[in-house]
């Protein structure tokens, strides 16, 4: 008997991409054959990073990662799903809230379309973090430098002075 292909995605706006997200992306390569970060593209939300700024970022630190591939989509993420023909859905979880949220999410779209969706508990030292907050107290001059990549740091930093200088 062949074991079937299993096929994820990993959904965020990855605005931006967290050391948190990375421990999601390591941990989900073990588990799944092929696992597409999907980079959102929200227009609700007021982004830092453009779409094609984080899917490079994002890129650049999934390279060694076999069977990782990094892709923006527009919409619901079910439909994504659909559209890529993925068999689950992977989630980080960080608090009670995170599940409270997920856990509605997940049973929502396994009603809407039948798809499974699977959490990992993030690491740690990881749980408090978020891209919201990432962005918050980089804005406001605090270290950020044990949260994000090195490459994300240093981009992040940059946006920042370059928003500051322009007002």
């Amino acid at each position: 008997m062949t074991r079937k292909s299993v096929r994820a995605i990993f959904p965020g706006s990855f605005d931006p991409i967290t050391n948190g997200h990375l421990d999601v992306i390591e941990r989900g390569t073990k588990l799944f054959d092929e696992l597409v970060v999907a980079v959102g593209r929200s227009p609700i939300k007021n982004p830092l990073f453009t779409p094609e700024e984080r899917i490079e970022m994002i890129t650049e630190l999934t390279a060694d990662m076999p069977g990782v591939s990094v892709e923006s989509f527009d919409g619901l993420t079910v439909e994504y799903a659909a559209q890529t023909k993925a068999d689950v859905i992977l989630r980080g979880l960080r608090s009670l809230t995170d599940v409270q949220y997920e856990f509605k999410l997940a049973m929502t779209n396994r009603a809407v379309t039948g798809i499974e969706t699977i959490f990992i508990m993030t690491s740690e030292q990881y749980g408090f973090t978020s891209s919201t907050l990432i962005r918050e107290v980089a804005s406001l001059g605090g270290n950020i430098s044990n949260l994000v990549p090195k490459n994300v740091h240093d981009r992040l930093r940059q946006r920042l002075n370059k928003k500051a200088s322009s007002k």
